[in-house]
């Protein structure tokens, strides 16, 4: 039996992927770049998780305009994540309070994390990616 043969059987290998989403929406690549990257990856069937921490809460923030930076505004593909099957959204609590934010204040649903919450999640991950 070749390896081929040992990979046809439709089981495939799935992974547990991390994406650390650290920076603000606009004003660099790194939020849009990180999206397309997770779109990517759960479209090869792997377990993804999103967490947005320090300025990458204000990528899931409401009612950004983005009008006067001139750049698209990407948030609503977030809304959009569940066709995907990505619906591990998780939030770091202290990013939030540190920057006045509730989670009333988000576009899509989430689960708000302690640090010690986010550090037990990250370990369990098999690739941990920070964008």
């Amino acid at each position: 039996m070749s390896d081929m043969d040992m990979e046809d059987d439709g089981s495939g290998i799935v992974k547990k992927f991390m994406f650390l989403n650290r920076k603000a929406p606009h004003g660099t690549v790194y939020a849009l770049e990180g999206l397309e990257v997770v779109l990517i990856t759960a479209a090869f069937d792997q377990d993804v998780s999103l967490v947005f921490t320090d300025d990458g809460v204000y990528q899931l923030m409401k009612g950004i305009d983005t009008k006067g930076v001139e750049v698209k505004d990407f948030s609503k593909t977030y809304r959009a994540l569940e066709g995907y099957d990505i619906e591990k959204l998780y939030v770091d609590r202290s990013s939030m309070d540190a920057r006045g934010l509730t989670e009333d204040d988000l576009i899509v649903d989430v689960t708000v994390l302690s640090d010690d919450e986010m550090k037990n999640l990250m370990a369990e991950q098999d690739v941990v990616i920070s964008f």
